[in-house]
């Protein structure tokens, strides 16, 4: 493995220590492991087991895959047993040339987990190379003058080998007059002087023929020869003189080829051609670097100098008169250094892929800086520019770890041009830069974003099934699948089976879907929760609420609440005084619209009237009034026809048909009703079935009067039976008009017997639902007198109400402010204003619709308070009858000049000055 048994010793040995120390300083070693092999070993050698000195086994090697990093390969490690194994040529001489200690420096790379070790080989030189002499004969002409004594340079000989294997001395092959002194340069060369012992005598003896021989120090030596022939010539008794045997300068490295070193001075006291000197180097090789003036001593540059190759220059001139006579001078020439190598960054490895979420101090690359400069000028240090998160931690000597330093944030920055600057110390110093690119891979770290923080649709009713509503849209700023948004509905206020009915959602787009055509007045609003969610793993999400508001259109007409018709489809008659002055109320014209807005806005007009300027309608309230008093010239009977309608583009309406009639008592106006024209056949037949009912019922009455009377005689105490045969026809029948609320009808219901000498009509109308408990049933008599017949459960005899007629009820008036109005006017204006709100107009018309249900049960009394018909307690003391149209204001008692109003006030400040009039069936004849 070495040169020798000793030096193999050394070698296997000295890393005995290191599996020891590797439990000390794992993971990488502060110092390097050291091998000492000798030069020129054949490839596959052995330079030791690494795996071994590094505490690694053999079972470990294929996973950690140890290997050598260098710049050059010299050496390999064997993957089976882990061994340091020579794998180029080590020529010392080549490597490291002249340097004393010749050593080969690199890393060894251990993966999994990643380790540097730093391996340092020591290359000992061998004896290979001979001396060798620059020339292979010298001559050398001596005077037959010279003195003994007279010292003579002669050429030296170089070996390439250091040490002891280097040149050690000369020798001389024997003679009688000369002898060889070795002498030594100050870098430690050798050179030979040959000496002349006793005088010469060119007579005797014209040359002399020398052997020189140079050997080294190997074992076995190596050694080489030159020849020398000395010539004796002719007495030049002076010879050149140098003004310094040895010159030294200092020569910077990067001077320009043909720059001056120095002029070297040789002086001779001869005359003539004795002294004329001419100056040339001894040795032919230090001629390839610098030039001689043979003439004037001057030394320049021929070719660049470089401190890194040849550090100093050693060279010889001799000095030759014309006479032979010559003297020799050492010039030693030291190259400076310069700061002309820039420093170089190399990367030793560098990892592919940088994790978004990677943590602080995570290793990225591992690099060595290298400046072949000396002194300060080789000192480099390595710095990051800019602001990266990033920074460099020393490994070791001239070794850097590039490790995180920061959060990193793929969104904001995918990748990184790291720039490392290495600088030497050198003046002015020099420095690089390696840039490379560092990319950030991406991880589901964004949950998706919308764009809104809550969307607000409004969507017409009545849209096509299947249409797009909105749209909603949530980005990603991640990458690929952790980017790609997904939309669903994950929450709403619908029910879950019914929401699928309703909307949906695509899962691509995000647009939203209506499943079905909305409608208004049964969904008003509704609200969803939008989920977004990505395709990450594991997946991110966020919610968004999207509230659609369903908004109105004119789909529906006016709905006339009164008046009604009646069963038969018949128009129903009012009767108004006859003295009735200008703006006395006759009736109010109430409807309502399911739209909302101004959808809901109504407005009455006057299509058709018998006399145009009789009566006036207010224009919002829907009030019928007189407009001047009643003429000579005027019918009794009037007929207006009423249009209401809505504030809808384009509006919609319905009309609705008033017969009113001019009469101070209901009997009044039994005959002007009376004055129909005469009906087709069919009704004379109804004539015809009417006289058979009416002789039936005369029949049924003779037996019920002698049944009566025949109770009476059997129980003569009891008023009871006698309680419903008083003075005055009367029938008990049932309420006259149905009570069909939903329509708009009144919610009360009358009995009423008529008895009069003239033509009487009798409308025999059928009951929907029995009478409530404790209900009076009233008759009237021929004075149009109304007094309670019978109760349930009871009779009670009035004979009093009989002969006199009962005066109005003042407590059963109502004040103009109460008086009902869709718009609730306060003072009748004819303008009146529409609530300003989508709500209050819903609100109106849901209590218009709750105000006759509430009659309808019997829940609101005529004098529950002052005009709030029990929508007081149900919705609170604001809402009260200037909000809801009072129904009770056309609830007329017939035969009776009574009006039903309120204690608070009369209607219009005026007594009226006969019966408030009768809902009356038109276009049939009376009977009598």
């Amino acid at each position: 493995m070495g040169s020798g048994a000793g030096d193999r010793g050394w070698a296997e040995r000295r890393p005995v220590l290191f599996p020891f120390l590797l439990s000390l300083f794992c993971p990488a070693l502060s110092e390097p492991l050291r091998y000492r092999i000798p030069e020129e070993m054949p490839e596959g050698s052995v330079v030791g087991n690494l795996a071994k000195d590094l505490g690694l086994s053999v079972r470990e090697l294929p996973t950690r895959k140890l290997r050598v990093s260098s710049e050059k390969p010299y050496f390999t490690v064997s993957a089976e047993r882990g061994e340091l194994l020579v794998s180029g040529r080590l020529d010392r001489e080549q490597i490291c040339g002249k340097k004393p200690v010749c050593a080969l420096e690199f890393e060894a790379v251990a993966e999994k987990p990643l380790n540097f070790y730093h391996v340092n080989v020591e290359i000992e030189d061998i004896n290979d190379h001979p001396p060798k002499f620059m020339q292979n004969s010298f001559e050398l002409q001596i005077s037959e003058s010279t003195k003994p004594e007279a010292r003579f340079i002669l050429g030296s000989a170089h070996d390439a080998d250091i040490g002891t294997n280097s040149l050690q001395n000369y020798q001389l092959s024997p003679n009688d007059h000369f002898l060889l002194v070795n002498k030594e340069k100050l870098d430690g060369s050798k050179y030979p002087e040959l000496v002349l012992k006793m005088p010469l005598d060119r007579e005797e003896q014209k040359s002399y023929h020398l052997t020189l021989t140079a050997l080294d120090g190997g074992d076995p030596p190596l050694s080489s020869t030159a020849q020398i022939q000395v010539l004796v010539t002719d007495a030049n008794d002076n010879p050149p003189v140098f003004s310094q045997e040895l010159y030294r300068v200092g020569l910077p490295e990067n001077v320009f080829p043909g720059t001056t070193v120095l002029r070297v001075m040789a002086t001779d006291q001869d005359e003539g051609v004795n002294a004329e000197i001419t100056f040339s180097f001894t040795e032919a090789g230090q001629t390839t670097q610098f030039d001689l003036n043979s003439t004037t001593g001057e030394i320049t540059t021929r070719n660049t100098l470089d401190f890194e190759e040849v550090k100093e220059y050693s060279i010889v001139l001799e000095a030759r008169d014309g006479g032979g006579m010559i003297a020799q001078c050492t010039v030693e020439i030291q190259v400076l250094d310069v700061n002309d190598n820039i420093p170089e960054v190399i990367f030793q490895s560098l990892t592919d892929v940088i994790m978004e979420d990677t943590r602080l101090g995570t290793y990225i690359a591992l690099l060595k800086v290298r400046d072949k400069d000396s002194g300060d000028n080789g000192e480099v240090t390595c710095k990051l520019e800019g602001e990266v998160p990033f920074k460099l931690l020393t490994y070791s000597r001239n070794t850097y770890k590039l490790v995180t330093d920061g959060v990193l944030d793929r969104e904001q920055t995918p990748e990184y041009n790291v720039t490392i600057t290495a600088t030497d110390r050198g003046k002015p110093p020099l420095s690089s830069s390696t840039t490379i690119t560092l990319r950030v891979t991406d991880v589901n770290d964004n949950a998706p974003v919308f764009q809104q923080p809550a969307y607000l649709v409004h969507v017409p009713e009545n849209n096509p099934p299947g249409a797009s509503i909105t749209q909603v849209s949530a980005s990603d700023p991640d990458l690929g699948p952790n980017g790609q948004v997904s939309y669903s509905i994950v929450a709403s206020d619908l029910e879950p089976r019914a929401l699928s009915s309703y909307v949906s959602v695509s899962a691509h787009s995000g647009v939203v879907f209506a499943q079905r055509a909305f409608d208004h007045e049964q969904l008003r609003a509704f609200e969803l929760t939008l989920q977004a969610r990505d395709q990450g793993s594991p997946a991110l999400s966020a919610n968004v609420s999207l509230r659609v508001l369903v908004g109105d259109r004119n789909d529906n007409a006016p709905r006339v609440l009164y008046p009604a018709l009646g069963p038969d489809g018949s128009a129903l008659f009012d009767t108004v005084p006859r003295a009735a002055q200008p703006g006395y109320l006759v009736t109010k014209v109430v409807a309502v619209d399911a739209d909302s807005g101004h959808n809901a806005w109504l407005s009455y007009h006057v299509l058709q009237a018998s006399e145009p300027g009789l009566f006036s309608l207010g224009l919002r309230t829907g009030e019928v009034r007189t407009a001047r008093a009643l003429g000579d010239r005027d019918a009794a009977r009037q007929r207006l026809l009423v249009a209401v309608r809505d504030g809808g583009q384009p509006p919609l309406s319905a009309t609705a048909t008033l017969l009113l009639v001019f009469a101070d008592s209901l009997q009044e106006a039994l005959p002007d009703l009376s004055e129909s024209p005469k009906p087709s056949d069919p009704q004379a037949e109804l004539q015809f079935y009417l006289v058979v009912a009416l002789a039936l019922i005369s029949v049924l009455f003779l037996l019920a009067v002698i049944l009566a009377v025949a109770l009476r005689l059997r129980r003569p105490s009891s008023p009871t039976t006698w309680g419903c045969f008083q003075p005055g026809l009367c029938v008990k029948s049932g309420p006259v008009v149905p009570p069909n609320y939903s329509e708009g009808t009144l919610p009360y219901s009358y009995n009423l017997c008529v008895a009069q000498a003239g033509k009487t009509e009798f409308n025999f109308l059928k009951c929907n639902e029995q009478l409530s408990s404790g209900q009076d049933i009233l008759c009237g008599d021929s004075s149009g007198a109304l007094f309670p017949l019978c109760s349930s459960g009871e009779s009670t005899s009035h004979p009093e109400t009989l002969t006199t007629q009962a005066p109005p009820n003042t407590d059963w008036r109502f004040s103009q402010a109460q008086r009902p109005g869709t718009s609730g006017s306060q003072n009748g204006d004819e303008t009146g204003t529409w609530p300003n709100n989508q709500f209050d107009t819903e609100m109106l018309q849901a209590m218009i619709l709750a105000s006759a249900s509430e009659a309808a049960d019997g829940s609101s009394t005529l004098g529950a308070g002052a005009g709030t018909m029990g929508l007081s307690a149900r919705y609170g003391p604001q809402f009260t009858l200037q909000h809801v149209p009072d129904y009770r204001q056309n609830v007329y008692i017939p035969g009776s000049n009574a009006t039903l109003t309120n204690a608070a006030g009369k209607r219009d400040g005026k007594t009226p000055a006969g019966g408030n009039g009768n809902k009356k069936k038109s276009g049939k004849k009376e009977k009598k």
